[in-house]
């Protein structure tokens, strides 16, 4: 009986040689940090074992199997640093670890060391911190885990004798809760093949291993305050389904506050998927199934059948993710169908499921708990942002400075404009920066111009898409009003209706005044369509709003009947004379401004379509009786010589 003991006591002894010195600070563990904001050189797997049973055999295998695989694996035996105290260091391994592997063998529960391991494991899954527990039933009944019978029943007749009734109490609970966790057990393995076992223990953490966060710039700049708000208001504990739209313009930054919101919350739910540039992939050959086979792979982490047709997808999601927990973020909503492919019903989530909507069209978020709008950085945050693009350092040298303003003030608080202009500018001297910002002030940026045509791309129907450009060249800062009797007259209807919906998708703003606004960087994008229609050619575009591309037009009559628009203002400067000669091809004209323009010649040359007349300090006394305007819905002449609209009667 003496011997028996004393063998167990070098066992025990052996068996915690590593370990003699950390059983205090085992129960004083902080609280672990967030998976998202986990340390560099931090564990994806942290092993806990007896080493008396299977250090040198079936751990030692399935170790070298984890580190073949590229999995950053602790061992206490091969990782503890020399002079470093045992207890903290592996403490942080348990609470730094995204997975606890717990080896369960049969003389597992004679070790205390083990048992006050397997609490803090324990203890640390229920933090919530997104740590999972992987329990292996090596050559032992799961069973016996779970009740504390077999060789568990032995360990614990003498714990009893030796321990508190309160830390056996503890021990007891962990190996209970562990033995109901959903593991993998050699005897249910074919003949017991060990290299089988490790091999399906590999797959099942690559596939837990698989990163639910997402990445992000670096530095983020006016945008923690916002995500905090979305974070809290997703957080606040109700079983209900959630949902928050986040819209705003292209490039404004939607797409990475989800992101950053997404990363915060990811590891509470059951499951979660981040699904990108959603409208894009519903372009593609059954896209919209291809977006609901994405995601119920990215929740149920397995294979999912093919889906032929969205309407078995919608069946499929509401019958495999009504009862889980979820965090779903559609990214880049544009239409209403797609939204309805992937969440037609709150009641396709399971409760306290959350789902994030990243739209430039803030009509698809009636269904939203809550909304929120992105707008444009603030000057001295632009500053930052950009400052970090082009020079790396949020301090530049003091001759940068007012190029650094030029650079901000184009790009106009848009993240996505002050990054590709940073990194534009990025490596080159003051001369280089100087001829980049002009250029851009004259010809847009194309990678900026690609992102922000997305939305004209998307306007249904050409009145649309022409009520857009109509603005963006002639009528910014104009009352709402007054611009849609002209855009009525225009396209036939009342156009309160495309105002409106240029207006959810982001594309212009009305002030507290009544007046459309539009971002100067969407005002370039619009300008540059039309310039690009006839980049050589100003007389062959349909709008002429440059000053310059204008003058030449009417100056040298090379204007065609493709001209709808033309903008003329010669006020700030000395007073200049036209010929009517100058209009006589542009027979379809709809929309003229030609402030502080003197205008000769017979006026039956002016097209006959004209619906806006803007003549500021018109010259004229009385309009020429040969003057048409049969379709004119607004003459807008203020400060001009105008005394009566014409020289005796005309109907």
């Amino acid at each position: 009986m003496q011997k028996e003991k004393r063998k167990q006591s070098k066992d025990e002894e052996n068996d915690s040689s590593s370990r003699k010195r950390r059983k205090a600070d085992l129960t004083s563990m902080t609280e672990p940090e967030s998976s998202r904001s986990r340390p560099e050189g931090a564990y994806d797997v942290f092993l806990s074992f007896r080493g008396e049973d299977t250090r040198k055999t079936f751990t030692d295998h399935l170790h070298t199997a984890l580190v073949q695989a590229g999995i950053h694996t602790f061992r206490d035996d091969d990782e503890l640093p020399r002079g470093e105290e045992i207890s903290h260091h592996l403490l942080r391994a348990i609470r730094e670890s995204k997975i606890s592997i717990v080896v369960f063998s049969n003389g597992y529960a004679s070790s205390r060391w083990c048992l006050n391991e397997l609490v803090e494991i324990l203890k640390c899954k229920r933090k919530k911190t997104g740590q999972i527990v992987l329990p292996i039933f090596y050559d032992i009944d799961p069973s016996d885990v779970r009740k504390q019978t077999g060789s568990f029943a032995e360990a614990f007749d003498k714990h009893e004798e030796r321990f508190e009734e309160k830390l056996v109490k503890e021990w007891r609970k962990a190996l209970e809760d562990a033995g109901n966790l959903s593991g993998r057990s050699l005897n249910d393995m074919a003949n017991g093949h060990e290299a089988k076992f490790i091999k399906e223990i590999i797959k099942d953490v690559l596939n837990n291993l698989d990163p639910k966060y997402l990445f992000v710039p670096e530095l983020l700049v006016g945008m923690d305050r916002l995500a905090h708000n979305i974070s809290y208001f997703l957080s606040t504990a109700t079983d209900d389904v959630r949902i928050v739209g986040i819209h705003g313009m292209p490039g404004i930054g939607k797409t990475t506050i989800a992101k950053v919101v997404f990363n915060q919350l990811c590891y509470r739910f059951e499951g979660s998927c981040f699904l990108s540039n959603i409208n894009e992939t519903s372009k593609q050959f059954n896209g919209l199934a291809l977006l609901q086979k994405q995601l119920l792979h990215g929740i149920l982490k397995q294979d999912v059948a093919n889906i032929n047709c969205v309407d078995r997808g919608k069946v499929l999601i509401k019958e495999r993710l009504c009862r889980k927990r979820v965090l779903v973020v559609a990214d880049d909503v544009a239409r209403q169908d797609q939204l309805n492919a992937l969440m037609g019903e709150r009641s396709w989530f399971g409760p306290g499921s959350r789902v994030i909507i990243t739209t430039r069209d803030s009509s698809i978020l009636l269904k939203a708990d809550q909304t929120y709008q992105i707008e444009e950085l603030k000057p001295y945050e632009s500053l930052q942002l950009f400052r970090w693009h082009a020079l790396r350092d949020t301090k530049p040298p003091e001759d940068y400075i007012e190029l650094s303003k030029d650079a901000v003030d184009y790009c106009g608080g848009i993240p996505l404009a002050l990054e590709v202009m940073g990194a534009c500018l990025s490596g080159k001297n003051r001369d280089g920066w100087k001829s980049v910002i002009d250029k851009w002030r004259r010809i847009p940026n194309r990678d900026i111009q690609g992102k922000l045509s997305i939305s004209f791309d998307a306007l249904d129907g050409e009145e649309l898409q022409n009520a857009f450009l109509d603005i963006a060249c002639f009528f910014i800062d104009r009352k709402k009003e007054y611009v849609a009797k002209v855009l009525g007259a225009r396209c036939g209807y009342n156009p309160e209706v495309d105002l409106e919906t240029l207006r959810e998708r982001s594309l212009i703003k009305v002030n507290a005044f009544g007046k459309i606004t539009m971002h100067d960087l969407l005002r370039d994008m619009g300008r540059e369509i039309v310039r690009e229609s006839s980049p050589k050619e100003p007389g062959k575009r349909t709008r002429i709003w440059n000053q310059e591309d204008a003058w030449n037009v009417l100056e040298q009559q090379k204007g065609t009947e493709v001209v709808e628009g033309l903008k003329l203002d010669v006020r700030a400067s000395e007073a200049k004379s036209l010929s009517t000669r100058s209009f006589a091809e542009m027979k379809c004209l709809n929309l003229l401004q030609i402030n502080g323009v003197h205008l000769t010649g017979s006026f039956k040359l002016l097209s006959k379509e004209l619906m806006w007349i803007c003549w500021h300090e018109c010259p004229l006394k009385y309009f020429p009786s040969d003057f048409t305007l049969d379709n004119l819905v607004v003459l807008d002449m203020q400060h001009s010589n105008l005394k009566e609209l014409w020289n005796g009667k005309k109907v």
